[in-house]
């Protein structure tokens, strides 16, 4: 399962307050979820080069919280976070998801790990309260820094368990 170049995630909206993200990953599901929920390897791909990642902060229960924190390459920073509503390990995790700098627009997204014949198959549904809201965050060019994200959580992900030790 070698690393395909030019692989991309795909952004659908299914409704009017949704957003639909999926993408193919070379790697096992076990390793892409553990890429996924483990602070040191989230570290090394949620920057998607956009800044220098400041703190990874997860605790993968229910109730539990995450919060991710970057500066960014102009300086100002970008934090993100939320709370644990369902996990089913290696399968399924639901949480909220709050921009700090929008907080009236928080979401919740469920992010769903599935096999195929690729490896793995990430599918994210954003869901948010209204279309303003998720076409707020459609023009933050959220995008751009979700196809970095996404090559790089698949380069931890083939490259796990070396780069976790």
């Amino acid at each position: 399962m070698g690393l395909e170049a030019g692989r991309r995630a795909r952004v659908t909206l299914p409704r009017d307050d949704q957003i639909l993200i999926t993408r193919d990953f070379a790697a096992p599901r076990d390793h892409v979820y553990r890429a996924y929920t483990t602070p040191e390897l989230v570290a090394q791909w949620w920057h998607a080069d956009r800044g220098t990642v400041d703190s990874i902060e997860i605790d993968l229960r229910v109730g539990g919280r995450w919060r991710y924190s970057m500066t960014a390459k102009g300086g100002f920073p970008v934090v993100f976070h939320g709370q644990y509503l369902e996990i089913v390990p290696g399968e399924r995790i639901v949480s909220t998801e709050v921009f700090e700098g929008m907080p009236e627009a928080a979401a919740t997204s469920t992010v769903t790990f599935t096999d195929s014949p690729q490896g793995t198959t990430l599918a994210i549904l954003v869901q948010h309260k209204n279309q303003a809201n998720r076409d707020a965050h459609l023009r933050s060019r959220m995008e751009d820094g979700l196809q970095a994200a996404m090559s790089h959580l698949e380069e931890v992900a083939a490259g796990w368990p070396a780069r976790a030790e």
